[in-house]
């Protein structure tokens, strides 16, 4: 994927003003490091997401207000991630909505479990549907999901639809019961024929951009 193609062109057609897009680098720890900041899952992975988050927000943020010429205000910040790494961003944005107004996930690891699955409750203890279901507040966030029809294969309750699509299905309900509007605080694109892969994410990321920033495509 060639981010930053999509970027330049996006502002050069006047989709989007001009922005400042930073990518975190993942290394061999990003199981450890990529994940939910209240607790690690079941398998204890994760265990370094609150440490994550602190960077993100206490680090890496405070230096990027200060080299580059970009807005410090949550409605202005958006963080999105693709996989795990969306897990992350939904995650970050839920515990610091001071910092982030949007987030987004692609194809996002919505499956993360407190407990190992087991077939007498295939859909239970998925921490971030948890985490949204128990909120007795819930922040000022919108939030844009992107799935692809061919994303995976499993399909753990065996109702027709891949656990990717049910996962975020099924958070988006979760949110919805929370108050959340469908519409505007809500945006869900599914991609025919779409894989896990920076492919399919490539052709995501221009509609997620025009979402968070600019004119709707």
């Amino acid at each position: 994927m060639n981010a930053a193609a999509i970027q330049q062109e996006l502002m050069a057609s006047a989709a989007c003003p001009p922005f400042v897009m930073v990518g975190i680098h993942a290394n061999e720890r990003r199981m450890q490091e990529y994940g939910t900041i209240q607790q690690a899952d079941y398998a204890g992975r994760g265990k370094l997401a609150p440490q994550h988050a602190r960077f993100v927000v206490e680090e890496l943020l405070p230096y990027l207000q200060q080299h580059y010429p970009m807005e410090s205000t949550a409605a202005q910040t958006t963080i999105a991630g693709f996989s795990l790494g969306g897990l992350a961003a939904f995650d970050l944005a839920w515990h610091y909505p001071q910092h982030f107004g949007r987030t987004g996930v692609f194809s996002g690891a919505l499956w993360w479990r407190s407990r190992a699955f087991s077939a007498a409750d295939p859909d239970g203890h998925r921490i971030l549907h948890t985490q949204v279901a128990k909120a007795k507040r819930v922040p000022a966030l919108r939030f844009w999901f992107q799935t692809g029809t061919l994303d995976e294969t499993d399909d753990r309750n065996h109702n027709g639809i891949i656990d990717s699509i049910d996962d975020t299905l099924d958070l988006i309900q979760a949110l919805e019961t929370k108050g959340y509007h469908p519409v505007k605080d809500l945006q869900y694109l599914e991609i025919t024929g779409g894989r896990h892969e920076p492919a399919t994410w490539a052709v995501a990321l221009p509609h997620f951009l025009r979402w968070a920033l600019g004119k709707q495509p």
